[in-house]
């Protein structure tokens, strides 16, 4: 459908197409502002107090994301005080861990928590745009995010969300830049948060992994079942496996969760130069019931892992890193397609 006939068809274009500035006003959300964005049966929230990230998502009326516990949360008093850290996340369809540190909290020269401090930070800065690019609507959130201290880091991260109605397509531009006169660690993991009712018992979770490596004694037996999502067991430990994804020619690989029952899919594309790790987090606990796919510039061990080791990822003073991510929607013969891609990958095809 070309633009001037949608326009035939609706009164305002709100209808299908709209972002939302609002305000939430009760329970642990109060206060928290966040952008509402409809593309048609796609529709998202972007947190304006939490990084810009991604809070709830959904597909023709069909949650996708996983929420916690805690439910829907602004930023806490106890956001990034160590293992406190656990209930503050409240999952969501994505969430951005670093700068400082990512994974397990550690204490160093100073104390890093858990999945880091700029999941936390608010976006100052921000604006909204939306306009017709030919018979595409466009709708783009922008805002920055800094992480700096007192005669320390002065880290800046500029963030554009961007949607375009019709497609089932988000995609997420991340520039970070050292905006001060030291070498910085610049630490990143993107934590993507897959849950009921897409993932479901007889879900899979497709990748084009080469090879597949359990985190802990946990994880080592279930590595041959990675792929499949069992019904709910109490009490279960997560299962967290690191993965070597194969990429295409240009260096882009992928994640993917369908659900063949529901005919309905999520899939995640990034580069694999500038997110060289990928993890994948499995807790079928219940009551803890998702899939994390982690697309990352860091290891799962977190920051001592690469201290250690000497090979912690750090930017330049004035230096800039470009991430980009693209979330899209899987539905029919797409399902089947996304499975093949990952084989040809594996295959070199």
């Amino acid at each position: 459908m070309d633009r001037q006939e949608m326009l035939r068809k609706v009164g305002s274009l709100q209808q299908t197409a709209d972002v939302r500035k609002v305000t939430y006003a009760d329970g642990r959300a109060k206060g928290m502002e966040a952008w509402q964005v409809k593309n048609g049966p796609l529709q998202f929230t972007v947190m304006k107090d939490k990084c810009l990230d991604l809070a709830e998502l959904s597909y023709k009326g069909i949650n996708l994301n996983f929420l916690s516990k805690p439910g829907l949360q602004g930023r806490n008093h106890y956001d990034t005080n160590g293992d406190e850290a656990q209930r503050s996340i409240m999952g969501g369809m994505m969430f951005t861990c670093g700068l400082e540190n990512i994974c397990a909290p550690y204490e160093g020269e100073k104390n890093y928590p858990m999945h880091g401090r700029i999941r936390t930070t608010p976006a100052e800065h921000t604006g909204v745009h939306t306009g017709w690019e030919g018979d595409t609507y466009c709708m783009k959130i922008r805002g920055e995010m800094r992480e700096a201290e007192l005669f320390g880091e002065n880290l800046l991260m500029e963030r554009e969300i961007t949607t375009r109605f019709p497609r089932k397509e988000i995609t997420i531009r991340d520039t970070i830049e050292n905006q001060g006169f030291r070498e910085e660690p610049a630490m990143l993991l993107y934590h993507f948060n897959v849950g009921y009712p897409l993932l479901d018992e007889g879900a899979r979770i497709v990748l084009p992994t080469r090879k597949v490596t359990p985190r802990d004694e946990a994880a080592a037996p279930h590595a041959d079942s990675y792929h499949i999502m069992e019904a709910p067991i109490d009490n279960e430990p997560e299962y967290v496996f690191l993965h070597d994804l194969a990429a295409d020619e240009e260096g882009k690989t992928f994640a993917a969760v369908i659900n063949e029952k529901l005919g309905l899919g999520i899939q995640l594309s990034f580069y694999k130069k500038n997110l060289p790790y990928f993890m994948q987090w499995k807790s079928l606990a219940s009551g803890d019931y998702v899939i994390g796919l982690e697309p990352a510039n860091s290891s799962v061990y977190g920051r001592k892992y690469h201290e250690e080791r000497g090979d912690l990822h750090t930017i330049a003073p004035f230096e800039k890193e470009v991430r980009q991510l693209t979330i899209t929607i899987l539905e029919g013969e797409e399902l089947a397609a996304v499975v093949e891609k990952a084989e040809n990958l594996k295959q070199g095809r």
